[in-house]
This record gives structure tokens, sequence and C-alpha cells, in this order.
């Protein structure tokens, strides 16, 4: 986690946090409407059903928003949303490369992707 609390750094890339102001049960409730969608975008994708898909996926976006993973970015104080980006090319960089530079491996969010992953180029 970036140590301001607002990213995960996932293979070199920023994904936003939830919001830590939502209280537990709020946040409890809309990770398992989450949790719901995504196995019904499964589900849909598995029975190649492109409207259960498509209401699926809307239904995983509407939590991330509610959350605060996605849409308006959830502090005040004005900064800007690095949110998917790599962090190399983001204003983490420095901190990020301070932390590969520290250890003799690289942090799991740093290292290859599994075998059988297709990369990202």
């Amino acid at each position: 986690m970036t140590p301001d609390g607002r990213y995960l750094v996932v293979r070199g890339r920023l994904w936003r946090c939830a919001n830590p102001s939502l209280d537990p049960e709020t946040r409890r409730a809309l990770v398992e409407s989450l949790m719901r969608a995504r196995r019904e975008v499964g589900q849909a994708l598995r029975a190649g059903d492109a409207a259960d898909l498509s209401r699926a996926r809307a239904r995983v976006h509407a939590a991330k928003v509610a959350l605060g993973e996605r849409g308006p970015v959830w502090w005040t104080d004005g900064a800007p949303d690095h949110n998917r980006r790599l962090v190399q090319n983001t204003p983490y960089a420095g901190w990020y490369a301070s932390l590969t530079e520290r250890s003799d491996a690289a942090p799991p969010s740093a290292r290859s992707p599994r075998r059988g992953r297709k990369r990202n180029r």
C-alpha cells in the first residue's frame, strides 16, 4: 500500500483502495455485493449470456464506485487520481523504487506474472 493509503501496487500498477471512512458494516455489505457480482460475471461468461454479463459487469462497477475504488476520489486534498497507472509513471515512483532498493528481491507485486498468464504490453 502507498504511504498515503490510497493505492495498492499490483505487478507495478496502482489500484485505488476502498474509502477508509466507510463504516465496517457498509464496507462488508458492499464487498459482499461486489463478490456476488463477480460470481455472476463468471456464470454469465460460462453460460455465454451477453445480457446477463452486461448486467453483472454493471453491478461490479456500481459496487466498486460505492466502495470508492472507482468514480470520484474519496480524498479531499485535491490530489489527482493515479488509479490503474504504472507506479513508475506517477509521483509514487521514488517511493516504490526505494522499496526494491532496500530488499534483495523485488516486492511480490513487482515480480513477473505467473506462467501462462498474458502480459499486457
